[in-house]
């Protein structure tokens, strides 16, 4: 039976995992920016949801963006809080009478069939400078990864975000 020895630790203090800097350079993998879902859990919100309870369940998670899903837990679309937070709410209110209040999820986030996306395995061959160039040319804010899963369906992988690129690319002084 193997085993292993619990020992005492010889530091008076630690550094809070997690918190270290991270910084990436132009020429590293594009994969480095990458939000992996096989080592970090998506972040959703019913499409039925009003844009307000959206934007503070990205608050409280600590992101930008959400999956939006239907009734059966599929996704169908994608809102950020840019799209929440900037004109799209009232461009709906527009178009169809009511109140901000009233805006749901679904009246305003990208539909799955107009989303723009990237293949996993094109991201294993390109570096963080091109996929801060395709944020610089698309002005999109996020980017879904998708992949083939072992059945031959595409499936998501991850999630490139302009906001966390800019931000791993700054240099600190």
């Amino acid at each position: 039976m193997n085993s292993f020895l619990l020992k005492s630790p010889t530091e008076s203090d630690l550094p809070i995992p997690g918190a270290e800097p991270w910084h990436a350079k132009p020429e590293d993998p594009a994969l480095t920016v990458m939000t992996d879902f096989r080592e970090r859990s998506s972040v959703t919100t019913a499409d039925s949801a009003t844009i307000d309870a959206a934007l503070e369940h990205m608050k409280h998670a600590g992101v930008r963006c959400a999956f939006a899903t239907n009734g059966a837990r599929r996704v169908i679309g994608l809102i950020t809080a840019y799209d929440i937070m900037g004109e799209k709410p009232m461009r709906y209110l527009r178009a169809v009478p009511g109140q901000r209040h009233e805006v749901l999820v679904r009246d305003i986030m990208l539909k799955l069939g107009d989303w723009r996306v990237a293949d996993v395995k094109d991201l294993e061959r390109s570096t963080v400078a091109t996929v801060s160039r395709h944020f610089d040319e698309t002005l999109l804010t996020h980017i879904p990864v998708m992949e083939f899963n072992p059945d031959g369906k595409r499936q998501l992988r991850g999630l490139l975000s302009a906001a966390k690129v800019k931000r791993l690319l700054a240099i600190q002084g």
